[in-house]
Parts: C-alpha cells; structure tokens; sequence
C-alpha cells in the first residue's frame, strides 16, 4: 500500500492501516525514544504515547513536507511534553561555561554503540535531552531552547556538561580495555 493511501486511511481510523504504519514506522520513532528516555521501558511508553498522538493527529497533516519528519517531530514534543510534566527543567539559570571546540568531539569507533547509547542514557535527565536534540536531531541551541523553556546559555551549558560526561566515560571505558 503507497504511503498516501495508508496515511489517508489511518485518518478514516482504519485499524488494520494504523497497524501497518507503527510496523512501518516504529523502529525509527524507538530510537528517537530511546536517545530522549533513560531507559528502554520508558522508551516503549513514550513510543505508545507518541503513536497515541499520531494517530490523534494524523488529521492535521497536509502533505507539506515530510510525513516521517512530522511524525519525528510529534514523538520529540511527546517526550518533551511528558519530562516538562515532571519538571526536568524546573533549574537554574547556568552560567556560561566553555564550549570544546568541535574538533574535540571524536566518534570513538573503538567503543561499541550499545555502551555509548547506554552512557547517554545515563546522563542527567537535561542534559540528555539538550546532548541529543543537539548532536543527534541537529536543533539549534535557539530552537533547544524555546522547546524546553531554557536560555540560549542553558543550553550550551548543558551540552558541555553532557559531553563532557561521556568523554570521562569513554576514556575510562577505553583504559578499562
């Protein structure tokens, strides 16, 4: 079945097309969950919830742009939306601390994926939010910063932090070896 036709009956509410689009889908909106969550379960309820929304929403999609990018950008605010409930960033204004330059950011080919998406997991709960809207979805610290209710500065501060978090955990991985 095209895309258009299964979006058009997922708008009619047809089950079965709702089915065979979370089929579709599901894989690349789990791992926008798992980069935003702190652990997998929680992953899998923000992916309900996030195809809860799709499904709810569907209707407002026009056929401008990406139908994939729209849902990405649905299962990102559902994230957000439910970490703004808990007051995950409910903090204090940071002051500026330096940024690494991006040369200093080196993909560590020597450290299996599974352990790095595990390391950023375990990050802060803000600071994981900002170190994967930032390095892995490509928002700007502005946009960062209207979605989550932060400053420009906020933001930067806790991409820093977040960064340089994993890089001791990486080195300590690495000397482990």
């Amino acid at each position: 079945m095209a895309l258009d036709e299964l979006i058009q009956k997922c708008k009619q509410q047809d089950v079965k097309a709702q089915g065979s689009l979370f089929q579709q889908y599901s894989g690349v909106l789990f791992s926008i969950c798992l980069r935003y969550s702190p652990n997998y379960t929680e992953a899998e309820d923000n992916l309900q919830d996030a195809f809860i929304t799709i499904f709810e929403k569907i209707g407002q999609f026009k056929d401008k742009g990406s139908f994939e990018g729209w849902m990405k950008r649905i299962t990102v605010n559902t994230v957000l939306q439910k970490y703004r409930k808990q007051k995950v960033f409910n903090i204090k204004e940071e002051a500026n601390i330096e940024q690494p330059d991006d040369d200093d950011v080196v993909i560590e080919s020597e450290v299996p994926l599974d352990y790095l998406l595990q390391i950023i997991q375990e990050l802060p709960d803000r600071y994981r939010l900002v170190f994967s809207m930032y390095v892995l979805d490509g928002y700007a610290h502005k946009e960062i910063a209207e979605m989550l209710g932060i400053s420009d500065g906020t933001s930067k501060s806790n991409l820093a932090r977040a960064r340089g978090i994993l890089k001791k955990k990486v080195e300590a991985y690495k000397k482990s070896r």
